[in-house]
């Protein structure tokens, strides 16, 4: 047991006695995330919100995991069982992250860029859905472009000369995007969140964890994800099976890829998350 999870379980382990009653307090695991640290047991996770901001947010949370209950996205997505003003309770989804290096057998590869392109279509059925429509934030105008504003005025300063430069070239890249809104959009699809098991010997998709930044956006900010997550070799296999492969498509991941470690930056410094802060910054001081 590591010092994280000492500093979540002790301070909770009253608490989570009642709320994971069959589970031994020694085997319970923690995983850090930028806005949640998630203590998972044998059926059921415990969600504790890093943050103040973070804590106002989860009857958001809470409403959007309702409504993936009732959508068929063709794998699994964490069921709301309990929620509370610090933290939500769910069920545990099944499966593992994907071993990187079993991405060098090709048919490994090629099993799991095949499942992506499954996801995202799914993800995409979903955003024609009234329901899910109704329920999920769309991208606002010019979203990107507040962004760039935003971290200019509030980022710019905590940055070195030869970082406001590269920060610039970043976010420059983002002023041709468009605003678009078709598809559900899972907003961090980053490896840690895509969950597998292994059936007959291949990599088998189980289900998809922390929805906290979905909405109706552009399916390139999940593409970039997997990108960043797996290598331009299996991102450039899924392009390929999905027919996502043109031009226009692979400059928005181009440059929404370029901003992950603003993005992460911009999201500490609104949180007030000291920590996050600075590892989203450390290549830019």
């Amino acid at each position: 047991m590591n010092s994280h999870d000492t500093d979540v379980l002790a301070p909770h382990r009253p608490l989570l006695s009642g709320l994971l009653p069959h589970d031994a307090p020694d085997r319970l695991a923690v995983h850090e995330g930028q806005f949640h640290r998630v203590v998972v047991g044998a059926e059921r996770v415990v969600c504790f919100a890093r943050t103040e901001a973070a804590a106002g947010r989860l009857p958001e949370r809470a409403a959007v995991l309702r409504v993936l209950d009732g959508v068929d996205l063709g794998f699994r997505t964490p069921r709301l069982l309990a929620e509370e003003a610090s933290y939500v309770v769910m069920s545990r989804v099944p499966g593992a992250p994907l071993d990187a290096e079993a991405l060098r057998d090709p048919a490994v590869a090629e099993a799991v860029a095949r499942q992506y392109v499954e996801l995202l279509r799914g993800l995409a059925a979903a955003g024609a859905d009234g329901e899910v429509r109704g329920a999920l934030r769309a991208a606002p105008e010019g979203e990107w472009q507040r962004f760039a504003v935003d971290v200019r005025t509030r980022l710019f300063p905590l940055m070195s000369a030869a970082g406001q430069e590269r920060a610039a070239r970043e976010l420059a890249a983002l002023d041709a995007l468009p605003r678009l809104t078709s598809a559900v959009v899972h907003g961090d699809l980053g490896g840690e969140n895509v969950l597998w098991e292994t059936a007959n010997g291949l990599p088998r998709l189980s289900g998809v964890i922390d929805w906290d930044e979905v909405g109706l956006g552009d399916p390139a900010e999940d593409l970039a994800a997997v990108g960043a997550s797996h290598g331009d070799a299996l991102l450039g296999r899924v392009l390929a099976l999905g027919g996502w492969d043109d031009g226009a498509t692979t400059a928005r991941i181009a440059a929404i890829r370029g901003t992950f470690a603003l993005q992460q930056a911009w999201y500490a410094e609104r949180d007030g998350d000291a920590a996050e802060l600075a590892d989203g910054l450390a290549g830019y001081r």
